[in-house]
Formats: C-alpha cells, sequence, structure tokens
C-alpha cells in the first residue's frame, strides 16, 4: 500500500476549549441526539433537584414545557452557590454551567452524599447544548441571574433583587441545529418524573405541558415511597399480601430500602435502582436482594415443617414466581458496569441489601404467619411447575429434536445455517404459510405456519408453555431455549418476523407472541430480534399503470388523487391468504420493498403493564385501555 506523506505536528492536534467538545461529539455525554437525548437534558437538570432532595434541602420540584419546547424547572432547594470560586475565579453558579464535571457530586463536606445524574457534567452539559439558558438562583437573602448561549456566558452573574426565599429556576430551549427534534413527549417526562417521585419519599414533583390550549398537569407526592411503587405496579393485579412488605435500612453508608409485594401471575417484576437511576442490568444490589429472599423464605418453610427433611431446597425461580419488588440503594461511589453501564459492580453492595432484607422479612413472616403460608404455598406449587417444565424441557432438549418431532405447522427451513442472515417468518394460517413458502427466498427465509388461537402465557406456568401445541414449534424453531434457559447467543435467525392478517384475529396473534416473548425470550425483544411485517391492505389496478400496493387508507387516498379515481379497480386483502406467492414476496417479504416494525422495548416497567393489562385476568383495566386508545386504531375490519 502506497504511503500517502502528510504533515503530522503539534499543529494537528485539535484542543477543544470550554464546553466545544460537547457541541462537536453531543453523543458522548447524552447518548444520542434524537428524542431520547433531548430529555435527557431535562432529565439531568431535573437530577439536580433531586440531589438537593436526597440531601434533605428540597421538597418541591416543578418542572413546565412551555410554548415553543421551551423547559422551566424550579425546586426549593438551597440555591447553587453565588460565591466566587476559588480555582476558577468566577461565581460557582457560573463554574457549574460553564466548567464540566464541576459540582457538588464529587466528596467533601459540602457536597451530596449519594447522586444520580452523570457526576456532574449535567448542568454544563444542558448548557452547551442549548441555544439559551437562564439561570436564577435566591440565596443569602437575593435574588441572582445569569445568562448563556450554545455554553458561552452572556450575562455574569447579578443580583437582581432581594427575597428571603432559596431555590433554583433553569430555564433554557435546546440548539435545534444539534437534535434530531425539539417536541417533548410529555407522557415520557411525566413517566419518569412520577418514578422518581416513588424513588424520593416526600418528594412533591409537578410537570406541566402549557403547548396547548388545554394545558396538561400531573403531580405526584408519595408518602409510602416505594410501598406506593408497588402498589402501583399491581394495581391490576390480584395481590396475596394485600399491603406490600416494606425494608427500610440505613446500613453504614448505604441506605437500602426495598418493597415486595406477591401476586397470583406466574412472572416476576423486578427493578432496581442505584441513586434513582434505574439498573437495568441489575448488579450486586440485586444479587444481595434475591440471595435474602431465598435464605429466608427455605428457612421459614424449614422451621414451620412446610418443607420436610427429605424435600429439597425451594429455588430462588420457585420463591420469585409472581413476585413484584423494587429495591433502591443510596451508593456514595457508585462503580458502573455491563453493556449499557446500568450493572452495579460494588461487591459490599450485595452483602449490606442481604443483611438488611433478611432481618426486616424474616421479623415480618413470623409477625404474619397466614400471609407467609400463602406466600409459600404458591412457591411449593411453583417448585412442582418447575420440576414438570424441566421434564418438558428434557423432552425439547432431545438430540435432532427439531426434526422428529411432529409440529403441528411444518417448518421451512432455510438453507443457510449462518443466523445473521437468516430469518423466520411466524405466519398465521396455513394458507400464507403456503404462500410464503412458495415466495420465500429458500436461502434465508424460513416459515413457520401456525394457525388457532395459542396459549396465553399471562395466564399460564411453564410447564403448560413446553407442551403447548401452538408454541412448542415456536421455541424448537427459534433454538435458544426458554425462560432462565434463553441464551440469545444461539438464536437460529437473527430476525424472528411475526407476519399475521391486518384485522382483529391477526392483532390478537401478535399480542400473544410478543407476551410470549416478552415473558420468556426477553432478549430477544432487548436486542432487537423481533419484527412486525406490514403487508399492504390494497392493491390498485389501472389500464396503462403498473399495479400499486398501499400499506395505510392514507396511501391509498394519496394514490387515487395521483392516478384519479375513474375506472381504477381497488382489492382489499382481507389477508395474507389472498396473495399468491409472487404478490407476498414483492411486497411483505423482499428485503428490497418490504416494511418492516421493529419491536423494541424501552422502557420495562410500562411494558409489563400493558401485557398485564392487555392479557391478565382483570377485565375492567382492559376495557378501560380499548375504550382509550381506540380512536388510533386503523385499518381493521372491525
Amino acid at each position: 500500500m502506497e504511503k500517502v506523506e502528510h504533515e503530522y505536528g503539534a499543529n494537528q492536534i485539535q484542543v477543544l476549549e470550554g464546553l466545544e467538545a460537547v457541541r462537536k461529539r453531543p453523543g458522548m455525554y447524552i447518548g444520542s441526539v434524537s428524542i431520547r437525548g433531548l430529555h435527557h437534558l431535562v432529565y439531568e437538570i431535573v437530577d439536580n433537584c433531586v440531589d438537593e432532595a436526597l440531601a434533605g434541602y428540597c421538597d418541591k420540584i416543578t418542572i413546565q414545557i412551555e410554548p415553543g419546547n421551551i423547559i422551566c424547572v424550579e425546586d426549593d432547594g438551597r440555591g447553587i452557590p453565588v460565591d466566587i470560586h476559588p480555582k476558577t475565579h468566577i461565581s460557582a453558579a457560573e463554574t457549574v454551567y460553564t466548567v464540566l464535571h464541576a459540582g457538588g457530586k464529587f466528596g467533601g463536606d459540602s457536597g451530596y452524599k449519594v447522586s444520580g445524574g452523570l457526576h456532574g457534567v449535567g448542568a454544563s452539559v444542558v448548557n452547551a447544548l442549548s441555544n439559551w439558558v437562564e439561570v436564577t438562583i435566591q440565596r443569602d437573602g437575593g435574588i441572582y441571574n445569569m445568562k448563556f448561549e450554545k455554553g458561552k456566558t452572556v450575562q455574569k452573574l447579578e443580583r437582581i433583587g432581594d427575597s428571603d426565599k432559596t431555590g433554583t429556576k433553569v430555564r433554557f430551549l435546546a440548539d435545534d441545529t444539534i437534535f434530531e427534534t425539539l417536541d417533548y413527549d410529555y407522557e415520557v417526562l411525566e413517566k419518569r418524573f412520577r418514578e422518581i417521585a416513588f424513588l424520593t419519599k416526600g418528594l412533591t414533583i409537578i410537570i406541566e405541558d402549557l403547548r396547548e390550549e388545554t394545558p396538561k398537569k400531573a403531580e405526584f407526592c408519595f408518602e409510602g415511597g416505594l410501598r406506593s411503587f408497588v402498589e402501583f405496579l399491581n394495581k391490576n393485579k390480584e395481590t396475596i399480601n394485600k399491603e406490600p412488605i416494606y425494608i427500610e435500612k440505613a446500613n453504614g453508608e448505604v441506605p437500602v430500602e426495598v418493597s415486595l409485594q406477591y401476586t397470583t401471575a406466574y412472572s416476576e417484576s423486578i427493578y432496581s435502582f442505584v441513586n434513582n437511576i434505574n439498573t437495568i442490568e441489575g448488579g450486586t444490589h440485586l444479587e444481595g436482594f434475591k440471595r435474602a429472599l431465598t435464605k429466608v423464605f427455605n428457612d421459614y418453610a424449614r422451621s414451620h415443617s412446610i418443607l420436610k427433611e427429605k424435600d429439597s431446597n425451594l429455588q430462588g425461580e420457585d420463591i420469585r414466581e409472581g413476585l413484584t419488588a423494587v429495591v433502591s440503594v443510596k451508593v456514595k461511589d457508585p462503580q458502573f458496569e455491563g453493556q449499557t453501564k446500568t450493572k452495579l459492580g460494588n461487591s459490599n453492595v450485595t452483602g449490606i441489601v442481604q443483611a438488611a432484607v433478611v432481618d426486616v422479612l424474616s421479623a415480618y413472616l413470623e409477625e404474619n404467619p397466614a400471609v407467609a403460608k400463602a406466600i409459600l404455598e404458591k412457591c411449593v406449587s411453583a417448585s412442582r411447575a418447575r420440576e414438570a417444565a424441566r421434564k418438558a424441557r428434557e423432552l425439547v432438549r432431545k438430540k435432532n429434536s427439531l426434526e422428529v418431532t411432529t409440529l403441528p405447522g411444518k417448518l421451512a427451513d432455510c438453507s443457510s445455517k449462518n443466523a445473521d442472515e437468516c430469518e423466520v417468518y411466524i405466519v398465521e394460517g396455513d394458507s400464507a404459510g403456503g404462500s410464503a413458502k412458495q415466495g420465500r427466498d429458500r436461502r434465508t427465509q424460513a416459515i413457520l405456519p401456525l394457525w388457532g388461537k395459542m396459549l396465553n402465557v399471562e395466564k399460564s406456568r411453564a410447564d403448560k408453555i413446553y407442551n403447548n401445541d401452538k408454541l412448542k414449534p415456536v421455541i424448537q424453531a427459534i433454538g435458544a431455549g426458554i425462560g432462565a434457559d434463553f441464551d440469545v447467543n444461539k438464536i437460529r435467525y437473527g430476525k424472528v418476523v411475526i407476519m399475521a392478517d391486518a384485522d382483529v384475529d391477526g392483532s390478537h396473534i401478535r399480542t400473544l407472541l410478543l407476551t410470549f416473548f416478552f415473558r420468556y425470550m426477553r432478549p430477544l425483544i432487548e436486542q432487537g430480534h423481533v419484527f412486525l411485517a406490514q403487508p399492504p391492505l390494497y392493491k390498485v389496478s389501472k389500464k396503462g399503470i403498473k399495479d400499486v400496493y398501499c400499506y395505510t387508507d392514507e396511501e391509498l387516498d394519496e394514490e387515487l388523487e395521483k392516478i384519479g379515481r375513474d375506472n381504477v379497480s381497488i382489492q382489499r386483502y382481507k389477508g395474507l391468504g389472498e396473495m399468491n406467492p409472487e404478490q407476498l414476496w414483492e411486497t411483505t417479504m423482499d428485503p428490497q420493498n418490504r416494511i418492516f416494525v421493529k419491536v423494541t422495548m424501552e422502557d420495562a416497567i410500562k411494558a409489563d403493564e400493558i401485557f398485564n393489562i392487555l392479557m391478565g385476568d382483570d377485565i375492567e383495566p382492559r376495557r378501560e385501555f380499548i375504550e382509550k386508545n381506540a380512536k388510533f386504531v386503523k385499518n381493521l375490519d372491525i
């Protein structure tokens, strides 16, 4: 390879002054410049307010989305210090907003013992990525104000009046040259601030959306803390212990707060937090909680002869069946690891959480024998079902089980064995399955036809799932196990595509399959392997013009406006089976033309709630959900 000579010396080393680095590489600081990153700006400012609340100085936070997508966040904390900083020689307040890694989160007697956010880069990053920022501070008997534009100070901190109050108000407009959109999603922000209110007992958080004629407003304050959080998560579930069990202990420098409640469901829902950060990958605090749970219930079962001498101990998964729990710890110097840096790594936290839970939960069970008995009856039943599931699982694992098992719908496999390029279409009905088999690319596309309604896993245990004729071929075809045994690295297909009719039955099948994937193959969704095929609703034919496929009513109207409505033939596809193989390939399976919807899972708590509403036992929440969302349903022949 020919070497091209370029001058490479000190002049080629670029130095970015101040906050220029943030504007140059915003993704390094807030993850992305999509709406997700936009929301992150709000979270960073609110996190600073919450740090004041955690330190015991703030009782109320108000967030407003003003017309023009201006954000205003105000708290009644101590107010950012206004005196001159000894190192920067500018006010402490200006330092916080113009210097990276400047703040009260790095220790010291006057700083915060624990904090969330981006460890001191929050306020300065928001400043760097905004068109303008205005900060008003009340403290030390005065009102102070300063202004910035694109991270640069345009008005130094100045005293503009007197006040006997304290607090900080921040108004900012995000930079439209950096972010893809400035249109905040009120519901996403509302959900996050509700969560923070649950995690910060007694703190009042108000959010208002003032952009429309009719403003939206929500106010959150939960004196019950995590107890209220668990009640909220279980509001549509039948519970075993009517009052959530609550644990709060300040062991050394790591305060531990836990709440748990058992339901009649078969899946577990455990959420963990460190300094109000959702640790979606768990970590040492979650490990300590699980160990304590297993120890306490086994010890109680032994001492009260619920488990006999010859009986095996209950496994952790038996004890967690139907459990809803929230585990929250406050750690002074949290060490995060894992793929998304949301897994706590501090080893000392395991023992601290375990000791706190063992101590309080053991006492609770002794004081509430009826509740203890009801929970353990469920655990023992889960243990029996687990054993039955193990036997069923062994049958599934037998060598060549995929080939020798009689499947309700035969899998037409693809010739390639490279999972990265392979995809399996789970197709509703034999007719559509036949067309898909004939129209597919046999090298990379596998077809698995299913018919009829499959099992609702929300109401079923694992042993029923392994033996279900509708789900067994899905488990075997994907080839990566199920539940605790599921290994996403073993999947046989990089894309799992649900291809169902655009009608009520098709929607039901999609929901049943998605519920199954969410409960028993969650990494499949988390890592982006699940897709929904989008077949066309209409074929428009007119003499002299090539047939056109339309996927929505809006597309149909646009096409008819374009070609005229006279002498036009419109075919409305009632189902996939009405398409011949060539049409199905051209519209729904050809990578060059097809439309897929990628199934993502931004928020496990919300997903858990929706699946419980749609597929659980309680009818009333489902009716309310349908009535509220019916206006969004299109293109369904009901």
